[in-house]
């Protein structure tokens, strides 16, 4: 047997909501992460005490208990995979792997066992149904009734909200009402955020972008608390995921990141990330409400009583401290400017992304957290504008895309470089490593990157040919000749014409009786030839002539028209060319090589047909005959 054992597919419960991810045993520990979150729970093997195998409704799945009071439970196992499981337990966990069947008689009477943060409900020592104490959000009592309300989750498509448990009115052994006995142990376990006690710090007036305000930070042992002037969020430390603390383009200010799952909510508004921006400049001295010695005790060192020094350091180092989780930098990225960051716009707002080790990060409206092991590919884009930008496009494995764009061309080649170091699959590699240049990117509007555009405007050119070779058939010798003169045709205005004799007699009378004055010469303003361009000739189709091939996109909208039309009841015309163009961009390249194929053998045919066409005198008719006749050459002079 090897030292691991690894399964996909592998599904847990947060709140409601199913979350699939990988599960992995070792001999050190047991791991679990998230598919969509990228949380990662470890269980060290020595403190694993108890695990059971049991049919669920996805499958077989397995509960393990530790002895710190903590229950998991794994779903989504085949029944072939018990008998590893067990023996990899016992060899290196030393612990059985207990077959327990669960309960469905749909009997309502029972026992309720607390174990952990785990409410149990069973009948006749068979577990009916379980409640992990965490997802419950609130617990009433009444008379002989407890009733367990729970948070809500919005990826949930159905949300349990109560259940309610009769209790019977029988006192316990040392007079306490059951009743209340019952709900201090749910309340106990349970995620009810209760403001009891001092804060260990506050800090005033901090600047928040997401949600928008200022806002005064109280931080306590198990949540944070965001007091406004309009809202109040309590944040428990438990839904904190990822913290980041990045700089700003500009050097002089912070940004510091809290990702959260599930979310924080004001109606209908969900904010997965709490946004806090710092000034460098602004300095702190804080004295936590605690003892030296329980500072030392409950935080190992992480913090003292008094601290002092920027302020995002202190809030940073407090919030790491209290949360329990490493702070995410950017890594060794430089952009053209030498920051950390590269200035784009997301939908209708500018920000910053931020390339780090493993993901990418935008802030801030709206936030975007991508990790690399979610991405299924990205695209270098032209700008949709100019060509000083261009457009970064990530798509998920999820199919959701993130188009950043009015990127300035001169952080092309360092994003490239990074996404090309980080191995992530480059959709358009080939060509953008040709039109990488020693500035990073072309300048050239006639740079090609789309494939299928390129393709697109081959068969262009072989149509316009074959329009073309029609036209020189039809063509004669008498074609216009700008530069031709007809020597038949006198010109209108001869520039060295003299003047005629009844013109001199009318000078003479006039001048009679007057101061001859010195003659002038005439000035000549000969106007410049202008060399007209023939009218082009009408176009007229020869309807003898083959019909031009189609191409390949052509050939298969013909062929899969009807298709489109059987399962699309009702679609128009219009909507029909829309949804063929989507599946053809989706069609997998050996599709689009087979009918690239047959649009190659229609293109051949073509030409062999037009080829005996022309042969057997075809196309002579379509010439055109209403020529017009040689436009003569002529100069113009004028005289004043």
């Amino acid at each position: 047997m090897g030292d691991t054992l690894e399964f996909n597919n592998i599904h847990t419960e947060v709140k409601g909501s199913w979350n699939d991810g990988r599960l992995r045993f070792s001999k050190q520990s047991l791991v679990y992460k998230s598919h969509k979150t990228g949380k990662v729970d470890s269980i060290p093997a020595p403190e694993l005490s108890a695990a059971q195998w049991r049919r669920v409704c996805v499958g077989h799945g397995i509960k393990l208990a530790t002895s710190t009071g903590h229950v998991y439970r794994y779903d989504g196992f085949r029944d072939t995979d018990f008998e590893k499981i067990s023996a990899f337990f016992k060899a290196n966990y030393k612990v059985e792997l207990a077959e327990k069947d669960m309960c469905v008689k749909g009997w309502n009477w029972g026992t309720a066992k607390f174990t952990g943060s785990l409410l149990s409900f069973d009948v006749n020592d068979s577990p009916v149904f379980e409640i992990p104490l965490a997802s419950v959000s609130q617990c009433a009592t009444g008379k002989n009734e407890v009733t367990v309300e729970f948070h809500q989750n919005d990826d949930a498509e159905v949300s349990l909200m109560e259940v309610r448990f009769y209790v019977p009115p029988n006192t316990g052994d040392d007079g306490s009402d059951p009743v209340e006995a019952f709900a201090q142990n749910v309340l106990s376990k349970a995620d009810v955020i209760q403001a009891t006690g001092d804060a260990v710090c506050i800090f005033k007036e901090l600047q928040c972008l997401t949600p928008r305000g200022r806002y005064d930070i109280r931080i306590y042992p198990t949540f944070l608390h965001l007091h406004g002037k309009t809202f109040d969020y309590k944040i428990p430390y438990t839904t904190v995921l990822r913290l980041f603390l990045l700089p700003h383009k500009d050097q002089r200010q912070m940004f510091f990141v809290i990702s959260l799952d599930p979310p924080i909510k004001q109606g209908q508004t969900r904010y997965h990330f709490l946004i806090l921006l710092f000034s460098k400049d602004e300095e702190l001295s804080l004295a936590l409400n605690m003892s030296e010695d329980e500072v030392e005790k409950r935080y190992e060192g992480k913090l003292s009583k008094n601290m002092s020094g920027s302020l995002y350091e202190i809030v940073s180092r407090v919030m790491k401290a209290l949360v329990n989780r490493k702070i995410t930098v950017p890594g060794n990225f430089q952009g053209h400017s030498g920051s950390q960051c590269i200035t784009c716009a997301y939908k209708a707002s500018s920000g910053l992304l931020y390339p780090l080790e493993r993901g990418f990060i935008y802030v801030h409206k709206p936030p975007v957290h991508l990790r690399f092991e979610e991405i299924s590919c990205v695209n270098f884009a032209r700008g949709t504008t100019t060509t000083r930008s261009f457009d970064f496009e990530i798509e998920t494995k999820q199919n959701n895309q993130y188009t950043f764009s009015n990127i300035e061309r001169e952080e092309y080649g360092k994003l490239f470089d990074f996404v090309n170091a980080k191995k992530l699959n480059i959709k358009n590699r080939g060509i953008k490593e040709g039109m990488k240049g020693a500035d990073g990117y072309s300048d050239s509007d006639e740079d090609q990157h789309d494939a299928y555009l390129e393709r697109m405007k081959e068969e262009g050119k072989i149509r316009e040919e074959g329009d073309g070779s029609d036209e020189s058939e039809g063509d004669s010798d008498e074609s216009f000749n700008p530069g031709e003169e007809d020597d038949d045709v006198p010109e209108e205005y001869d520039s060295n014409a003299s003047v005629s004799d009844s013109e001199a007699d009318d000078a003479d009378s006039e001048d009679e009786g007057k101061k001859k004055k010195p003659e002038k010469k005439p000035k000549k303003v000969v106007k410049e030839k202008k060399e007209r361009k023939p009218r082009k000739e009408k176009k007229v189709k020869d309807p003898g002539a083959p019909k031009r091939p189609m191409s390949a996109y052509m050939l298969w909208l013909n062929g899969n028209r009807e298709r489109i039309k059987s399962e699309n009841p009702g679609i128009s015309v219009t909507e029909i060319s829309k949804k063929a163009g989507e599946m053809w961009k989706q069609l997998s390249k050996d599709r689009k090589e087979e009918w690239d194929r047959k649009a190659e053998e229609a293109k051949k045919q073509y030409e062999k047909a037009m080829k005996e066409y022309r042969e057997s005198g075809g196309g002579a008719a379509a010439s055109v005959t209403n020529k017009k006749s040689k436009k003569k050459k002529r100069s113009y002079v004028f005289k004043i």
